[in-house]
């Protein structure tokens, strides 16, 4: 068996002027890029703009550029890729927007490559920010080995050079060869050891006698795409798109007085769809705040902090990613839920998103275990945490007190519209009245919110409960804490039990010199739920300091 043929899809785009560019910018970010880095085979995503070219320019260079590396070239004539390109993956926005667009797509088997030592792939979520110019021409092959390449190595700035040819799999075309040069944004394009490059003899032969086109084009690295839409543009449009076989994507405008969100999924390694929100700053390179739920409930319980939070002047340069969390819904994969695997999960959301370093986790009950778990096991990767109303080890007699509601839940044997099991009303009313101060629970003004959170409880996968639980019945971060330099803060609701003592000592014993420790007055176990406008003072305070 032959091993399989990597290569490139490469594809121009010219938008016509009647194409709002931000219905083109929120279609190809959110929608038609991420949908293909879905897929295995597909390795990265880069999207250039040609240099010079006006919006709705003249077609001979086209205004756009995308590349993609593709592990296995015969992968894009199969079903997997293919799918994509008809309903009802392939949305009538997408239908509708393409018919504006020259598009041109072509595939390549790869060649060879050559980089230079200060080659760094681009791809990788810690390269995110950086930049590249790339040069496409249609050239070819004894030249570019014996001469043309070592030539261009010498020019200030180059990176890489990769040749290609027409992909096997596209049969039809007629053979072409392509050329992409990159560089660093600073470089020497144009300078004295390019020119010497494109002006010996050979380069003169070859031009004149091979090469067909013989324009150069000069792309400026425009986005890169991941797996996750994450271009929340102050124009954001409204778009949703249901694909029978996952989970569910859309774009929300922005709304009067607030922001654009987007919903989508991220998938982990071991193939949990974990679904998420982000919404806030549409810079792309905002700061970033992801909040990790407890267990049972949706990443509704942020609805309110989230409002209180972005209310704020000083926090609108924020985004804020929320997720359902590994056990919410039966598709739990087979690993053992560990505090571990959740902290990982964290790292998966922040990849697909393409976020070298988060701004603040924050996390309460097993997320808050999680978060501080994250900023133990990946501190490059967070720049602070809130843990609220947690342990830094799991209580003695844990799993049996679990096991005691997992039991109620099992005995009520409730169910969805679907036949799925799910917690039950009773394991969700014993909850969340242990969770919220009685006062409030019991007639309080809350009563519609505590409402809603119950509904959160009652409705989850007991599969996932009983699974994702486990996370809960052994764990020790105690040690670790002792050494971590991540800056970090405890925060915790009055009527929470034992826990506002617990989490004082952990306050106490984190680091060289302790951490922040706050008590929320009036809240029991969800404190942003129940006091959401004193959650976002002290985030507000703490994220300002």
């Amino acid at each position: 068996m032959l091993p399989p043929t990597a290569g490139i899809l490469y594809v121009t785009m010219h938008p016509t002027p009647a194409l709002p560019i931000e219905q083109f910018q929120d279609w190809y970010n959110n929608e038609h890029g991420p949908t293909r880095l879905r897929l295995p085979f597909f390795t990265n995503g880069f999207r250039y703009r040609a240099k010079g070219i006006p919006q709705g320019g003249p077609e001979d260079v086209p205004e756009w550029m995308a590349i993609y590396d593709i592990t296995d070239m015969d992968t894009l004539a199969q079903e997997p890729y293919l799918r994509l390109r008809d309903p009802p993956v392939k949305s009538q926005r997408e239908i509708d927007t393409m018919s504006q667009i020259k598009v041109v797509r072509k595939l390549f088997d790869f060649v060879e490559s050559r980089e230079s030592k200060d080659f760094k792939k681009l791809e990788r979520v810690g390269c995110e920010g950086d930049g590249n110019v790339i040069i496409a021409k249609a050239e070819l092959d004894k030249w570019y080995r014996q001469e043309h390449i070592e030539m261009l190595s010498k020019v200030p700035g180059w990176l890489r050079t990769r040749r290609y040819v027409t992909s096997s799999v596209d049969s039809r075309s007629a053979v072409e060869y392509l050329a992409l040069h990159e560089y660093s944004p600073e470089n020497g394009i144009d300078g004295p050891e390019f020119k010497a490059a494109i002006s010996t003899e050979w380069t003169k032969e070859v031009m004149t006698k091979v090469v067909k086109h013989k324009k150069r084009s000069d792309y400026d690295l425009y986005y890169t795409f991941g797996p996750a839409p994450r271009h929340l543009a102050p124009s954001l449009s409204s778009w949703e798109l249901s694909d029978p076989e996952s989970s569910k994507t859309r774009t929300i405008p922005v709304s009067a007085g607030g922001a654009g969100a987007i919903e989508s999924w991220v998938t982990t390694s071991d193939g949990v769809e974990l679904p998420y929100r982000l919404e806030g700053s549409p810079d792309p390179q905002a700061p970033l705040i992801l909040l990790h739920n407890a267990i049972l409930v949706t990443y509704g319980i942020w609805d309110d902090f989230i409002t209180q939070f972005f209310s704020r002047p000083e926090n609108k340069k924020y985004r804020v990613v929320r997720f359902h969390t590994r056990g919410r819904s039966s598709q739990f994969g087979t690993k053992p839920v560990t505090v571990d695997l959740l902290a990982s999960d964290v790292i998966a959301i922040l990849d697909a998103l393409r976020v070298k370093k988060a701004a603040a986790v924050i996390g309460v009950s097993l997320g808050g275990a999680t978060v501080l778990n994250t900023a133990l096991k990946y501190p490059e990767r967070v720049g602070a945490f809130i843990s609220c109303d947690t342990s830094s080890k799991s209580p003695a007699g844990n799993k049996k007190a679990w096991g005691e509601r997992i039991a109620v839940a099992e005995k009520e044997s409730a169910s969805s519209s679907s036949g799925e099991l799910i917690v039950g009303e009773q394991l969700a009313e014993m909850t969340t009245r242990r969770w919220f101060v009685k006062e409030n629970y019991d007639g309080g003004t809350m009563e519609t919110r505590f409402a809603e959170v119950k509904d959160m409880v009652a409705t989850n996968s007991l599969a996932g409960f009983k699974k994702s639980v486990e996370a809960l019945f052994d764990y020790d971060l105690m040690t670790e804490m002792k050494s971590s330099k991540v800056r970090g803060a405890f925060l915790v609701g009055d009527s929470d039990g034992i826990l506002p003592g617990t989490m004082k000592e952990m306050a106490k014993a984190y680091g060289e010199n302790g951490a922040e420790f706050k008590v929320i007055n009036g809240a029991g176990h969800l404190p942003m739920v129940e006091q959401p406008r004193e959650f976002a003072d002290f985030v507000t305070k703490f994220l300002g300091q």
